[in-house]
């Protein structure tokens, strides 16, 4: 069964052959660690794929790069370390009154990581941007409004690419959590934003399709919205939520690709690892599926534990094969 085979399978509760694993890397830790973590790339064809022998190392993209950038929004952003993600600092639509001039890009970018929660603050300012779900004035839907027109034109565009009659998995990402909880009120989230990811979300499921969506933070309040909403596959982060209230919410409910614990492989022993994966595979896992498991690696990751990452995520794929 090809690994494709197996994370529909997972998604289904079919009973994929293997646990589908994944393992990111980020572009600061190519650049600093090079060939020795080529070396384990090309030891594990299992998580990576065939070896690519003719890897540029200092390769990045977009906002990745040191400096500023400005987004068809107008959002600038700002960099200060290549190989890291940059973050947003110039704010175009900074008042309520700002808000009333602002009209969406012309340029459709697709769904770019932060498309409509993000994308908000991104716009008016994190603080701002709380004030207003707090205190609901006009200029707060009007500003919905705009984002997610603009998003169900993507979603319009999307779909027109998608001819074959083959069901497919469309991948979005918007951090909604934050390290302890929730940005704002869950009802206030479910008057103002499930509302919007649902209409984006369904006519793609309309159409025959899947969703799978990456989402950072502390989401557990709301991930039956999302599913509600049309997700298939959340991606959530185990630190932020906790592996037990996950088995809680989760398990026999949603397939979860869940992001192991990059706040402990920075600082942890190989052992370490390799008790967390098993211990996620046990208590998330299941013959029937439901579960992938994804990592993703920075430069503060020792090459140790990197190997650790991935033999433990190859060991524990066949635990219920």
């Amino acid at each position: 069964m090809s690994a494709h085979d197996d994370r529909m399978k997972a998604m289904l509760y079919e009973r994929p052959s293997l646990i589908p694993i994944g393992v990111s890397i980020l572009p600061a830790a190519w650049k600093l660690h090079r060939e020795r973590i080529d070396a384990i790339v090309a030891a594990h064809p299992a998580i990576f794929g065939p070896h690519n022998a003719t890897r540029d190392f200092d390769a990045v993209s977009e906002t990745y790069t040191e400096g500023e950038h400005i987004d068809a929004w107008g959002c600038v952003w700002s960099n200060l370390k290549t190989g890291m993600e940059s973050i947003v600092t110039g704010h175009p639509v900074p008042t309520r009154e700002s808000v009333h001039r602002l009209k969406a890009p012309d340029k459709d970018i697709g769904f770019r990581h932060g498309f409509m929660f993000l994308r908000l603050t991104d716009l008016r300012g994190f603080e701002e941007m709380m004030v207003d779900f707090a205190e609901e004035p006009p200029e707060l839907q009007m500003l919905l409004d705009i984002v997610l027109e603009y998003n169900l034109r993507q979603a319009r565009i999307l779909l027109k690419g998608l001819t074959d009659a083959e069901p497919r998995l469309v991948y979005f990402g918007d951090d909604l959590g934050m390290q302890h909880s929730l940005p704002m009120n869950p009802v206030t989230w479910r008057k103002y934003l499930k509302p919007c990811f649902a209409r984006i979300y369904r006519p793609i499921r309309d159409a025959g399709h899947y969703v799978y969506m990456h989402t950072d933070g502390h989401i557990l309040e709301i991930i039956p919205d999302l599913v509600d909403a049309g997700v298939n596959v959340v991606n959530p982060q185990i630190r932020a939520n906790g592996l037990d209230n996950l088995v809680r919410v989760c398990k026999g409910k949603v397939c979860l690709n869940l992001d192991l614990d990059r706040q402990m492989f920075p600082f942890c022993t190989p052992a370490d690892i390799d008790a967390h994966i098993r211990e996620v595979v046990q208590k998330l896992g299941s013959k029937d599926g439901g579960l992938w498991l994804s990592a993703e690696v920075g430069p503060d990751v020792p090459l140790a534990n990197v190997e650790a990452i991935c033999g433990a995520l190859e060991k524990y794929r066949s635990y219920y094969a």
